[in-house]
């Protein structure tokens, strides 16, 4: 399958590949010092830019990546979150990170099964890790809310060694298990598009 072509739905949103549109709202979203203290911190519009140059790049050699996640009815970019696997990296991750407009609206929850449902289903992968720093409270109400657990400190590859992180997990068969009872009580499905 062509990465272009990979489109996921869910009731309220649109999970696609980045495309160049997405910029502004990105790099907004990356000059803010909230949104952007627990990855990397803020940053100029051209560190932006060759950041955002990133997802396109790991879905053209990867042939995954994080997807820009839209909201269906506006079209407005939300933030972006997704499968990626940098060299080096502790595991296969599912990561986030959304423009402080789209926060409080569950948004990323409703994304982030998407994504699970993907990376288990498409990627075969057996468990997804979420690197998230200590003090993020957001974050780890998040992998809660997607079923991940702690599993305690670790490390990533440089140049961020030396930035606190701690692992959130699941498993494809704990996913199983948390899917159906998520199904049983009328909650989302995802959907690929035709």
């Amino acid at each position: 399958m062509n990465p272009s072509d990979i489109h996921l739905e869910t009731e309220r949103l649109i999970l696609r590949l980045p495309c160049r549109e997405d910029f502004e709202p990105y790099a907004e979203m990356h000059a803010d010092d909230e949104a952007a203290r627990y990855i990397g911190g803020a940053l100029t519009r051209a560190a932006a830019w060759r950041k955002f140059l990133q997802m396109p790049g790991a879905w053209m050699v990867q042939g995954f990546a994080m997807f820009s996640v839209l909201e269906k009815s506006s079209g407005r970019w939300l933030g972006q979150l997704g499968p990626w696997q940098p060299d080096g990296w502790p595991g296969t991750e599912i990561g986030w990170a959304f423009h402080p407009s789209a926060w409080g609206n569950g948004y990323a929850t409703e994304a982030g099964l998407a994504a699970l449902d993907w990376a288990f289903e498409r990627l075969g992968w057996d468990e997804v890790i979420h690197s998230i720093h200590p003090d993020n409270r957001a974050s780890q109400a998040l992998a809660a809310r997607l079923g991940s657990r702690n599993r305690g400190p670790g490390r990533l590859p440089p140049p961020y060694q030396d930035s606190p992180t701690e692992i959130w997990a699941q498993t494809r068969a704990e996913w199983s298990v948390s899917r159906a009872s998520r199904c049983g009580r009328n909650t989302i499905p995802t959907q690929p598009s035709p």
